[in-house]
């Protein structure tokens, strides 16, 4: 039996970003400008505040964090809360942001911006490598969202919200290559946001203003499940737990709608299904 439960004690204005690692769920407040730690273990709940909007963070094989936002990538020490510039490729970009992104299991850190203006092929998907270089990976889009690996690393899978489908690209040593479209989401009135994926190679999308995640076959295309949540504004999801079987969906509040648990981080229990390990920035 499936079960859906808010956990923890946060309220986000707008949670993003889920990524599990070392028996925690991490996770960020774009608009609160905060990063989280959930331990379901204990229920301990930490965060530190990043003085700027920040729309994902991953975590650092040698230790800490990584996060991207209004002024581009940044390591964020946990013990400390001290943030270090690394690079910021859109500084002349006033109208973009840093939103989605995760870590390829060959150790980069692909995280896309956004055009708060809505302005079509404003923003770009780039790639921060381990020696701290940032390279464009993909563009133009206009808002960079989910994206995420197969389980042997040679295909990408990623969202562009405004064209209401998934694009999966080969994948070798950093770079993305011949782009197609394997997921279309028209049919859902609302916006594929962020994704993850399982074991047998299914994608997970969070719809926002949809208030559903629903799980897709990238090699037919087809839906094949929809899981309703109480809150519109669906963002992200992640697996995690011991066994990595309970799916995390981050939420967001609705500019108008009144719920009661908008914001909040939510569980799903009883998939009997398996994610994927996530993967450390090896910089």
């Amino acid at each position: 039996m499936v079960r859906i439960e808010p956990v923890g004690h946060i309220r986000s204005q707008w949670g993003e970003g889920p990524v599990w690692w070392r028996d925690a769920l991490y996770y960020v407040d774009i608009e609160g400008r905060l990063v989280h730690r959930y331990d379901p273990a204990d229920g301990s709940e930490k965060s530190w505040d990043a003085g700027q909007r920040v729309g994902t963070v991953v975590p650092r094989a040698s230790g800490g964090l990584v996060i991207a936002g209004d002024h581009g990538f940044s390591f964020l020490d946990e013990a400390s809360g001290a943030l270090t510039a690394i690079a910021d490729p859109e500084a002349n970009l006033p109208d973009n942001r840093f939103n989605d992104g995760k870590c390829s299991p060959d150790g980069r850190f692909f995280a896309g911006t956004i055009s708060l203006a809505k302005k079509t092929g404003a923003a770009r998907l780039y790639r921060l490598d381990p020696d701290l270089s940032v390279r464009e990976a993909f563009g133009p889009v206009t808002n960079s969202n989910g994206i995420i690996w197969s389980a042997d690393g040679k295909t990408c899978y990623y969202i562009d919200t405004p064209r209401k489908e998934v694009l999966a690209f080969d994948y070798e040593q950093g770079l993305l290559r011949d782009p197609r479209p394997v997921i279309r989401t028209g049919h859902i009135e609302a916006s594929p946001d962020g994704m993850t994926i399982d074991a047998d190679g299914h994608l997970w999308i969070a719809f926002c203003h949809g208030g559903c995640v629903s799980c897709f076959d990238p090699q037919t295309g087809d839906e094949l499940h929809r899981i309703a949540l109480p809150c519109l504004e669906t963002t992200a999801c992640a697996f995690g737990g011991p066994d990595l079987t309970d799916l995390f969906v981050t939420t967001g509040i609705h500019k108008t709608a009144v719920e009661e648990h908008a914001g909040r981080l939510f569980v799903i229990r009883g998939l009997k299904i398996k994610g994927l390990p996530a993967h450390a920035f090896a910089g």
